[in-house]
């Protein structure tokens, strides 16, 4: 039902690493892109190998688990926050953290965090089913994930399956501003549909205005990620100037795809 509304029109997704600079930061960055108009909000569990991001995002990664950012922490700040935030929150993480903190306890304390869905880019294909039957009983939606070099019969099966949005890979690679993306991305979506009818989210490589308003006609949806985690890093030493960098960001994004 979240995501329902959030796509109700071209949606904006934005991807920050919690932890990086600290928590209350997240807390207040998250607060301040609700604002600017982001429709769905994902926030990155820091991990130690995260194999399908960037040296942006690895680097953001790496800087909140020195500061001793963890699984926990991130579900108590966003609990903190449930009440500010209007738009659906997505949780990212790899496998490792949510099998360490149990998969019943992240799906009862997600819920009560106020999360609507979890993206696991690195949750073994058909191996899932232990986490996504946790995340079912609270009412939280197991993101899909399809890239495109996906087949037909993993689309298909994907497609079937899926609810709330598919996550679709632009590029075969990891996050990062200035990424390549093919121009066969229409080619590729239009394979995705084929197989689904919910909306399709465009990320990796999504880094500016330019670049959103060329693939937005394309897609149901546009995630930025490292983007957004540059500009937070960039003005990490002045929390209003960063505040006011991040609304306006997302605020020219949105502007895009309206």
């Amino acid at each position: 039902m979240a995501f329902t509304q959030a796509f109700q029109n071209k949606a904006l997704l934005t991807y920050i690493c919690a932890g990086d600079p600290d928590l209350g930061a997240t807390a207040d960055v998250l607060c301040a892109l609700d604002d600017a108009g982001a429709d769905v909000l994902e926030v990155g569990v820091p991990f130690s190998d995260p194999v399908a991001d960037g040296p942006v995002i690895q680097e953001a990664s790496t800087r909140a688990l020195a500061r001793k950012t963890s699984l926990g922490g991130v579900l108590e700040m966003l609990h903190s926050v449930k009440g500010a935030l209007r738009a659906p929150r997505v949780i990212m993480s790899y496998v490792n953290p949510l099998a360490a903190y149990g998969f019943d306890r992240f799906a009862r304390d997600a819920r009560e965090g106020g999360v609507s869905g979890v993206l696991v880019p690195d949750l073994p294909r058909g191996e899932g089913a232990p986490l996504e039957r946790a995340l079912s009983e609270k009412g939280i939606i197991l993101v899909r994930m399809v890239s495109p070099n996906s087949s037909d019969r993993r689309l298909a099966a994907v497609g079937e399956g899926a609810e709330g949005f598919i996550y679709c890979v632009s590029l075969l690679g990891v996050t990062g501003e200035g990424a390549r993306i093919r121009d066969t991305v229409p080619t590729y979506l239009g394979r995705v549909r084929r197989h689904t009818r919910v909306p399709l989210a465009l990320g990796f490589g999504i880094d500016g205005p330019e670049r959103a308003r060329a693939l937005a006609p394309h897609a149901d949806g546009l995630v930025v990620g490292s983007a957004l985690v540059s500009r937070i890093h960039d003005h990490r030493g002045n929390r209003g100037a960063m505040l006011r960098e991040v609304k306006t960001f997302a605020a020219s994004m949105k502007e895009v795809l309206r």
